[in-house]
Protein backbone atom coordinates (compact mmCIF):
# COMPACT_ATOMS: atom_id res chain seq x y z
CA UNK A 1 0.00 0.00 0.00
CA UNK A 2 1.51 3.13 -1.05
CA UNK A 3 2.05 5.72 2.09
CA UNK A 4 0.38 9.22 2.42
CA UNK A 5 2.72 11.35 -0.42
CA UNK A 6 1.37 14.49 0.89
CA UNK A 7 4.68 15.86 2.28
CA UNK A 8 7.29 16.83 -0.34
CA UNK A 9 11.05 16.27 0.01
CA UNK A 10 14.03 17.79 -1.24
CA UNK A 11 16.87 15.76 -2.70
CA UNK A 12 20.01 16.85 -3.68
CA UNK A 13 21.07 14.32 -6.93
CA UNK A 14 23.91 14.49 -9.57
CA UNK A 15 23.05 13.23 -12.73
CA UNK A 16 25.94 13.99 -15.52
CA UNK A 17 28.10 15.98 -13.24
CA UNK A 18 25.97 18.30 -12.52
CA UNK A 19 23.63 18.37 -8.95
CA UNK A 20 20.03 19.38 -9.26
CA UNK A 21 17.30 20.01 -6.52
CA UNK A 22 14.64 17.58 -7.25
CA UNK A 23 11.49 18.24 -4.63
CA UNK A 24 8.76 15.61 -4.74
CA UNK A 25 6.32 13.66 -2.65
CA UNK A 26 8.28 10.10 -3.24
CA UNK A 27 10.76 8.46 -1.02
CA UNK A 28 13.97 9.84 -1.24
CA UNK A 29 16.13 6.78 -1.99
CA UNK A 30 13.22 6.52 -4.87
CA UNK A 31 14.35 10.17 -6.33
CA UNK A 32 17.66 9.09 -6.21
CA UNK A 33 17.17 5.71 -8.13
CA UNK A 34 15.70 7.79 -10.78
CA UNK A 35 18.58 10.06 -10.99
CA UNK A 36 20.74 7.20 -11.34
CA UNK A 37 18.97 5.40 -13.84
CA UNK A 38 19.28 9.00 -16.34
CA UNK A 39 22.58 9.17 -14.96
CA UNK A 40 23.45 6.23 -16.73
CA UNK A 41 21.82 6.35 -19.44
CA UNK A 42 23.75 9.93 -20.61
CA UNK A 43 26.66 8.30 -19.61
CA UNK A 44 26.08 5.43 -21.83
CA UNK A 45 25.01 7.91 -24.93
CA UNK A 46 27.79 9.84 -24.12
CA UNK A 47 30.70 7.22 -24.33
CA UNK A 48 29.02 6.01 -27.25
CA UNK A 49 28.84 8.88 -28.99
CA UNK A 50 31.51 11.47 -27.18
CA UNK A 51 31.10 14.27 -29.91
CA UNK A 52 28.07 15.05 -28.61
CA UNK A 53 27.07 18.19 -26.05
CA UNK A 54 25.36 17.71 -23.24
CA UNK A 55 22.13 18.85 -24.55
CA UNK A 56 22.03 16.34 -27.44
CA UNK A 57 23.07 13.57 -24.97
CA UNK A 58 20.10 15.00 -22.98
CA UNK A 59 17.22 15.19 -25.71
CA UNK A 60 18.77 11.57 -26.65
CA UNK A 61 18.43 10.62 -23.43
CA UNK A 62 14.81 11.69 -22.95
CA UNK A 63 13.88 9.97 -26.42
CA UNK A 64 15.44 6.62 -25.41
CA UNK A 65 13.26 6.93 -22.39
CA UNK A 66 10.07 7.78 -23.92
CA UNK A 67 11.11 4.55 -26.63
CA UNK A 68 11.07 2.37 -23.09
CA UNK A 69 8.22 3.79 -21.88
CA UNK A 70 6.04 3.59 -24.71
CA UNK A 71 7.45 0.22 -25.09
CA UNK A 72 6.26 -1.43 -21.77
CA UNK A 73 3.00 0.96 -21.91
CA UNK A 74 2.16 -1.15 -25.09
CA UNK A 75 2.89 -4.73 -23.04
CA UNK A 76 0.87 -3.19 -20.22
CA UNK A 77 -1.96 -2.55 -22.12
CA UNK A 78 -1.54 -6.46 -24.00
CA UNK A 79 -1.10 -8.07 -21.01
CA UNK A 80 -4.27 -6.05 -19.40
CA UNK A 81 -6.20 -7.36 -22.46
CA UNK A 82 -4.96 -10.83 -22.44
CA UNK A 83 -6.35 -11.47 -18.80
CA UNK A 84 -9.14 -9.84 -19.40
CA UNK A 85 -10.03 -12.55 -22.87
CA UNK A 86 -8.79 -15.08 -20.48
CA UNK A 87 -10.96 -13.91 -17.53
CA UNK A 88 -13.82 -13.50 -20.28
CA UNK A 89 -13.50 -16.82 -21.58
CA UNK A 90 -13.63 -18.37 -18.35
CA UNK A 91 -17.30 -16.95 -16.92
CA UNK A 92 -18.63 -16.96 -20.68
Amino acid sequence: MRENKSEVTRVIVNIFGEDYVVKGTEKPEYIEMLAAYVDRKMQSISQKSPNLSVTRVAVLTALNLADELSKLQEDYDELVKTLEETKNSRTG
